[in-house]
C-alpha cells in the first residue's frame, strides 16, 4: 500500500455464513482511496460477498466493515448505497426506463433539479462513447451488449460517488467488446480517480484493471500483490492461473499456425 494512503473501505475479522456454510473466514483488507482492487477467484469464493458487504446488501455475521471511517453498521444503509456506485454483469438496467431515466436513477432519488440532472446524463453518456442525442431516448432492449455495460457505469458514477462496485461487468461480452471496454474502463477510473473494487474470475482483466489483485479460496484472501507481483508468485493457485493463461496463448499460436 501506498505511504499515507487513506484508507477508504476497511474489513476487520470479517465472516459471514449462511446456515452452517462459512461463506467468508475471517476476512482482514484495508482499501486504499483511489486504488483498484480486483477481487480474484473462482465461483464460491466469496468475491461477490465481499463486494455486496461494503454496501450492506448483506451484512457480516462477525467483525466489521467500515466506510470512510464508519461501520456500515452505522450508517443509514440506503444513503450507503446511494453513495456508492454498482455495476453487475447484466448492467441490471430497468427495461421499461430508457436510457436517460436509467442513467438519472440515483440523482432523481436524491431530489437533484431537472436541469442539472439533463446536464449530468449527458456529461455520463458522453463520458462513456454514447451520443446523447442518439442514445438518450433509447430504451436497453434496443442497445447491445456493450451498449448496456456503458450505461450500466454511467448510471453508477452519474452522482459522483467515491466507490464504484463491479461485479464481473464485462463477463457476458463477447471477447472484442470486453476487451475495448476493459481498456477504456481502465482509462475512466484512471482519470476520475475513483475507488474500486473489481469482481472477476480473468486473471488477463485483473492484471489490466487493477493497482492490487486479492486472490480469493474458500473465503479468505491468500495472496495480496501488485499485478507485477503478482505474476511473480510461486502461491500454487496464482501459478494455476498463470499456467491457464499460457496454455490458452499456446493453443491460439497453434491454431493461427495450423490457419497459416
Amino acid at each position: 500500500m501506498t505511504e499515507n494512503a487513506q484508507t477508504i473501505v476497511e474489513f476487520r475479522n470479517v465472516n459471514f455464513q449462511i446456515g452452517a456454510a462459512k461463506i467468508l473466514d475471517d476476512l482482514n483488507l484495508q482499501i486504499e482511496q483511489g486504488e483498484t482492487l480486483i477481487l480474484l477467484g473462482e465461483s464460491g469464493c466469496g468475491k461477490t460477498t465481499t463486494l455486496k458487504l461494503i454496501n450492506r446488501l448483506i451484512e457480516p455475521t462477525a467483525g466489521e466493515v467500515f466506510v470512510e471511517g464508519k461501520s456500515t453498521m452505522d450508517w443509514d444503509a440506503i444513503k450507503l448505497r446511494r453513495k456508492i456506485g454498482y455495476v453487475l454483469q447484466e448492467a441490471g438496467l430497468f427495461p421499461h426506463f430508457s436510457v436517460e431515466r436509467n442513467v438519472a436513477l440515483v440523482p432523481s432519488l436524491e431530489n437533484w433539479d431537472e436541469a442539472k440532472k439533463r446536464k449530468r446524463v449527458l456529461e455520463m453518456l458522453e463520458l462513456v462513447g454514447l451520443s446523447p442525442q442518439k442514445f438518450a431516448k433509447r430504451f436497453p432492449h434496443e442497445l447491445s451488449g456493450g451498449q448496456r455495460q456503458r450505461i450500466g457505469v454511467a448510471r453508477a458514477l452519474a452522482a459522483n460517488p467515491s466507490i464504484l462496485l463491479l461485479d464481473e461487468p464485462f463477463g457476458a461480452l463477447d471477447p472484442i467488446t470486453r476487451m475495448n471496454l476493459q481498456k477504456e474502463f481502465a482509462a475512466l477510473v484512471k482519470n476520475l480517480s475513483k475507488t474500486t473494487i473489481f469482481v472477476t474470475h480473468d486473471l488477463r482483466e485483473a492484471i489490466l484493471l487493477g493497482t492490487r489483485i486479492a486472490l480469493m479460496e474458500k473465503g479468505r484472501i491468500i495472496l495480496l500483490e501488485t499485478p507485477e507481483n503478482f505474476v511473480e508468485s510461486s502461491q500454487p493457485l496464482a501459478r494455476a492461473y498463470l499456467e491457464t493463461i499460457s496454455a490458452m496463448a499456446k493453443q491460439r499460436d497453434s491454431a493461427t499456425n495450423n490457419t497459416n
